[in-house]
């Protein structure tokens, strides 16, 4: 199977989907492995007991809502053999494209590197209608040292085929550009850090970007070059900027994904980022999307992660049988 060798026209290139893969969680605890690179992540000397419990109710929750508001949820399980705590974040190993293309990705540790299964999206493809036209695997990188973990590294302008990134122990500038160059996208790298000085260990905790607005926390963004660059991207894409502070990022209020539904365009928040929200910030989303609030304290605080990165794009087109005798 070859990919097509250019990018979709913008006439038909989506900035989002109606369309996301969740992974309900086998095994949920604060993953010892990252850890290190993941200040949004809590660690529990001994897990309670009903951690995991309560992690899939609010999955189960979650996706209902999403479901509830017109967005297509596909659902798997993951794999309870792996012995792997983030496998309900599935949106860092893959990415689909509306040519039919499925990126896998090189990621940081040893865990999480087991939670790539092509053949669940080869099954799921199968059940669903969806057709893959070919497969980069990028996951050789990791024998280099090159990680990029994504659309947790990657915040994707997908009509503007801009690639935002925020550089760290997994976001490598070497393997973004290779990821873009695949992609067919331009790399607009940068540095962020929070107050404390450490690095933003994804892209997607301090931004996304949506069809008209873009959600940046700049306060965190490196100042002089690389703010303005991000500043001058968004601006060039037509997008309004809501700038979100420090101290939401902490809530989660950058971790937020933008949707499309048969409703009209939602954007998938958590209750703990939206009640950090100012009232003009709410009326502001208003304006371009209807909030669909998800109850997942539990997962951010135990796992890192937020609703966003609980949500994997699926763009893939549908599969149309050949005619007969073509």
């Amino acid at each position: 199977m070859q990919r097509p060798a250019e990018p979709p026209p913008m006439a038909v290139r989506r900035q989002c989907t109606d369309r996301v893969l969740m992974v309900r969680p086998a095994t949920f605890y604060s993953n010892p492995e990252t850890l290190p690179t993941n200040s949004f992540q809590n660690a529990l000397p001994v897990a309670p007991p009903d951690t995991l419990a309560a992690a899939q109710r609010e999955f189960d929750a979650a996706a209902d809502a999403l479901v509830a508001a017109g967005i297509g949820v596909a659902l798997a399980r993951a794999d309870a053999d792996a012995e792997t705590p983030d496998a309900l974040y599935p949106n860092n190993w893959f990415t689909t494209h509306a040519d039919g293309l499925v990126v896998l990705y090189p990621m940081c540790t040893p865990n999480r590197r087991r939670e790539r299964r092509p053949q669940l999206l080869a099954a799921l493809a199968a059940e669903h209608g969806w057709r893959i036209s070919h497969v980069s695997d990028l996951s050789p990188l990791e024998e280099q040292g090159l990680i990029v973990e994504g659309t947790g590294s990657l915040v994707l302008d997908r009509e503007a085929r801009v690639a935002y990134a925020a550089l760290s122990a997994r976001t490598h500038a070497q393997a973004v550009e290779i990821a873009c160059r695949e992609l067919g996208y331009t790399p607009l790298a940068f540095h962020a850090h929070d107050p404390a000085g450490g690095e933003i260990y994804h892209t997607n905790v301090l931004m996304s970007v949506g069809p008209t607005l873009a959600v940046l926390a700049s306060g965190l963004v490196q100042p002089g070059p690389d703010l303005r660059r991000v500043f001058d991207a968004i601006e060039q894409t037509g997008k309004t900027l809501l700038d979100i502070s420090p101290a939401q990022v902490a809530q989660f209020a950058g971790n937020v994904l933008f949707l499309d539904s048969r409703g009209g365009p939602r954007l998938a928040v958590s209750r703990r980022a939206w009640k950090s929200l100012t009232r003009a910030q709410r009326q502001l989303i208003e304006q371009h999307a209807e909030p669909v609030i998800c109850a997942v304290e539990t997962i951010e605080h135990v796992g890192g992660g937020g609703i966003r990165c609980m949500l994997a794009e699926i763009f893939l087109p549908p599969y149309v049988p050949a005619a007969p005798g073509a």
